[in-house]
């Protein structure tokens, strides 16, 4: 462009005008091209929790959990942020919920959609047996208290969070979905607003005889190593029926030679958040509420019977039945529809929502 300007020597002052206003505009432009774009944040923590030391499994007391920090939070130093705690599923780990859309694209995308701008923790709750289920235990570690209480506690010490119930929000997706409807109903001092994702486990689990001798007398690699069922089976055996005195697996089955044991049923359907709704409904009342599910989701039917206990208690709440299975349209609905749904409910700034 200094050659070009040279060539203006002897020509008209009009033209030497018109030649440095077109290098400056392309000067301007390679500027913008070239800067940085303002971009969220990622950071990688370990979050000691106490209350999952010394747990049966030996699972470890130190979670990794991701911190997504909206565009505006390294410059904006007096600024505060509503908070979205999100919860994985059973056999996933917080780097795979990560990994999966990306989290990180979809939350840029979502609140550059919106306008609005939080934080998005993700704990890791993987556990020997593959999920916690977000319960206590002696056997798993106590999880549900390392979530709601210890994770909540470090996250508003060491961030610049509005640390109060109407901005703080709570997600998840299959396990973590149920996940998000257990702590929530649970612990609505804490949470303001949910929204389960294709939840699982929400009805009452049974068992059969003939079911349950297949699982009797598993070795710790047949387990390991065996298929869903028989997976998951002591997975919601170490969170919902533990037993310290039965080792290796320090649980209760749901059969005894081949017999149900009446007990271990009633303590798995105690858990079940379709059968525990009716306990909590002030506090779900108090809440901002979604739900969805697919319409192939293998956990379509818990999710419609959720709906129904909804309705039954006249609790106030987002549904929908879309087209897809248990994790195709994950990440566009976690940008166009979950966080959204926080960036309308959760309180901001002043005592405003996004509505």
């Amino acid at each position: 462009m200094l050659e070009q300007a040279d060539e203006t020597i002897g020509a008209s002052r009009e033209d030497a005008v018109r030649v440095f206003g077109r290098a400056a505009a392309l000067c301007s432009l390679v500027g913008l091209l070239c800067a940085a774009p303002v971009v969220a944040r990622v950071e990688k923590i370990a979050v000691h929790g106490k209350s999952l030391e010394g747990n049966l499994e030996g699972n470890s007391a130190d979670r990794t959990v991701y911190v997504l920090l909206p565009p505006s939070y390294d410059k904006a130093k007096a600024h505060r942020y509503p908070v979205v705690y999100f919860l994985h599923g059973y056999q996933t780990k917080a780097e795979q919920i990560m990994g999966w859309g990306p989290m990180e694209q979809r939350y840029e995308a979502a609140m550059k959609a919106t306008g609005r701008e939080f934080i998005v923790v993700v704990p890791d709750s993987f556990t020997k047996q593959s999920g916690s289920m977000y319960s206590d235990s002696v056997t798993v570690g106590n999880f549900e208290t390392f979530t709601a209480h210890e994770l909540v506690g470090y996250v508003d010490s060491h961030y610049r969070t509005i640390a109060k119930r109407e901005s703080r929000g709570l997600a998840g997706h299959s396990m973590g979905g149920y996940g998000t409807l257990r702590l929530g109903m649970k612990h609505p001092d804490v949470y303001s607003a949910l929204y389960a994702m294709d939840p699982c486990c929400l009805r009452p689990r049974g068992i059969t005889g003939e079911e349950g001798r297949k699982y009797e007398g598993a070795t710790p690699d047949q387990v390991a190593k065996g298929d869903f069922g028989i997976r998951t089976n002591y997975a919601v055996a170490a969170a919902w029926s533990p037993n310290p005195n039965k080792p290796p697996f320090f649980v209760d089955l749901g059969t005894n030679d081949g017999k149900v044991d009446e007990l271990v049923v009633a303590k798995w359907a105690a858990n079940a958040p379709n059968a525990m709704l009716a306990q909590y409904v002030p506090a779900l009342k108090s809440m901002a509420i979604g739900l969805d599910t697919g319409d192939k989701d293998f956990v379509r039917a818990d999710d419609e019977a959720m709906h129904a206990e909804l309705q039954r208690f006249n609790i106030p709440h987002d549904w929908e039945l879309f087209e897809g299975d248990h994790g195709n349209r994950f990440p566009e609905r976690l940008e166009k529809v979950t966080f959204p749904f926080f960036a309308k409910h959760l309180v901001f700034e002043a005592g405003r929502t996004g509505k």
